[in-house]
Formats: structure tokens, C-alpha cells, sequence
């Protein structure tokens, strides 16, 4: 019944719901508060108001009200923060399968890569009913993705991924924004989220011309780079092995342990010295500046399609190093 209401964004998504809930609980509880704090100084204001003969009574203490006081609000609070972590954690956690959008943001626009090839400007369309993540990264200042509709804000840092995920349960358009301030054209940095049902959404995948699937540019720009010459999957290459890395944990020389994801790799390519995956020298070359975001994304995703089913070789020495890297949240 919201959607009707004056400001009130449509809601688009399988956590908007959840969000909503909070939200209006928590402005009832502080509207009923607000209410009781009013009235209370409404009574005691006529009751005791100054009068020839008439005082307050002084209370010393009581037990029971210090209890009471204490107790309640803790219970509420308590109540607020758990029901608040519960859709944290689910809004942090993207389910298995989701499909991946990598995305790159840059003063003033945003640029989307979907795992089959097609790219877009400000404009990202997606199917109805399907779990999507976005893999997320700046190429210059701090931005944020911000979609009302979906209820999701994410900041896009520069240097390494960030990630968000939604559910579309509408199709429609809605309406993207950038919610940090990134500069003098921060306003017009908008876009539109195109959802679509699904045989819509397919026609306009095979209406968007010849493109490579994401994973196998990178393929393409994996040996291009020589990546291949040192990560072999034969276990015979100067590097490691990258064939069903992405996600597996990695020892490195220090004795730390790092999860090998999207942050992993992408630091790995760009910076291969800092952490040294156990059993190799540190001679992997940096290709900080060499490659673009675009890039990178390109060689992460194809790391990432490496299964060890797979017959093929292991993936760029970049990544490789990458792989034995972790990401910025878990070098700690």
C-alpha cells in the first residue's frame, strides 16, 4: 500500500519488503515515543504547575522503575538489532548461482559487462525473478550504487571490488543513482535498471551483435599477456596453478592463509609481490597501469570459469599471482 504514498519508492525486489518493515517499524516506535514524551510533559506541566501550597513530592528511588526503564528499552533495542543484522547479512550474501555484472564506475557514468559479452552505458537490463551480482570498482573517486527501488547502496571504491546483489520481482525501469558525492557533475550521474522477463530479456541478448563472453576475452587477453607460459596446469609452469583456485584457500610464504576471490586476483595481477603464494619465487612482473579495469574484470572472470574439470590450461601469470593474493578485506 505504500507504493501509493507521496515519495515513496515502488519496490522492486525480494529485500525491499524486509527493509520497508524495519524501517516503518522503527518509525512507529520512535512516532509512539515522541507521543508518550509529549504527553508526559503535557500532565506533569498542568499537575505541577507552581500553586500556592502545592509541591511535587521528591522520589529518593526505586528499584522498580530504574529496572523498568533499563529492561525495556534493552529488549527493544536488542530486538531492533537482531531483526537489523538479519537483513544485513542476507543483503551481504549473494546466493550461489547468481550472475555476475561487472561494473565500473567513473566520473560521471557507469559502465556494465554481463558475463555473455554486452556491455552498457548507464543503462543495465536484467531478467525478472533472477539473483544478480555486481562486482563493482571505481576508476576514480568513491561512488555509490544506489537503486531505491531494489532498497540497495553500495559504495564503489577505487583500487578493489565491492559487490551487492538484488532479486528483481518487477519488470519496469528504475532508477540508479550515485549517493557519494564524486564531484562537480555528481548529479548527473544516473542511470536507469531495465528489468525484463526472461524471454525479453534473451531476445535482447542475441539483439546486442557478436560479443565474446566476458570470460573468454579474458582468455583471449590471458595469453596475449603471456600469462600462460608461467601458469600451467601441469603443475610445471614457473607460477601456480590456477585451474579451480578461485574461491579455494591459499598459503603464502608469511604463513597466512588468503581466500582466493574477485579481490584476490585482481590484486595479484596489479601488485603480484606483496603476498607470495607458497613454493614460488616472487619474479611474477606488476601490471599495475597496464591493464585496464575492464581488463581485469576480463581475466578475474576467466579465472573464475577455470573448474578443475576442465582440460584447460591454468590461467594469466597475473592472475596467478592474483590468486594467491588476497583481497583488500582480508589482508588482516
Amino acid at each position: 500500500m505504500f507504493e501509493h504514498f507521496p515519495f515513496w519508492p515502488a519496490r522492486a525486489s525480494t529485500s525491499a519488503g524486509q527493509v520497508d518493515a524495519l524501517f516503518i517499524f522503527l518509525l512507529l516506535l520512535c512516532g509512539l515515543v515522541c507521543l508518550a514524551i509529549f504527553a508526559l510533559i503535557i500532565v506533569f506541566a498542568l499537575r505541577y504547575r507552581r500553586r500556592a501550597g502545592h509541591q511535587a513530592e521528591h522520589i529518593e528511588g526505586s528499584n522498580a522503575l530504574e529496572l523498568t526503564w533499563t529492561v525495556v528499552p534493552g529488549c527493544i533495542f536488542l530486538c531492533i538489532f537482531v531483526w537489523g543484522a538479519y537483513i544485513y547479512f542476507q543483503e551481504r550474501t549473494p546466493p550461489e548461482g547468481a550472475a555476475d555484472v561487472y561494473t565500473v564506475a567513473k566520473q560521471w557514468m557507469w559502465k556494465f559487462q554481463h558475463e555473455e559479452g554486452q556491455r552498457e552505458i548507464n543503462e543495465l537490463h536484467v531478467p525478472v525473478g533472477r539473483d544478480v551480482r555486481m562486482i563493482m570498482t571505481s576508476q576514480d573517486a568513491i561512488h555509490s550504487f544506489f537503486v531505491p527501488a531494489f532498497r540497495i547502496k553500495q559504495d564503489v571504491l577505487p583500487g578493489r571490488y565491492t559487490t551487492a546483489w538484488f532479486h528483481a520481482t518487477k519488470p519496469g525501469t528504475y532508477h540508479l543513482f550515485c549517493a557519494e558525492y564524486c564531484g562537480t557533475m555528481h548529479s548527473g550521474m544516473i542511470g536507469d535498471i531495465v528489468v525484463m522477463e526472461p524471454a525479453q530479456y534473451q531476445a535482447w541478448l542475441s539483439g546486442g551483435g557478436s560479443t565474446l563472453p566476458l570470460a573468454a576475452t579474458g582468455e583471449k587477453l590471458f595469453s596475449e599477456l603471456g600469462c600462460s607460459t608461467c601458469h600451467r596446469s601441469d603443475m610445471q609452469g614457473r607460477g601456480p596453478n590456477l585451474v579451480g583456485l578461485f574461491g579455494k584457500p591459499v598459503l603464502l610464504e608469511d604463513g597466512r592463509t588468503m581466500i582466493a576471490d574477485e579481490n584476490y586476483l585482481r590484486e595479484c595481477i596489479q601488485n603480484p609481490t606483496l603476498r607470495i603464494p607458497k613454493g614460488y619465487k616472487p619474479i611474477m612482473p606488476t601490471f599495475q597501469g597496464l591493464v585496464s579495469d575492464e581488463q581485469l574484470n576480463a581475466l578475474v572472470a576467466y579465472i573464475k570459469s577455470l573448474k578443475q574439470s576442465q582440460p584447460k590450461q591454468a590461467a594469466g601469470s597475473s592472475v596467478a599471482a592474483a590468486s594467491q593474493q588476497p583481497p583488500a578485506t582480508q589482508v588482516h
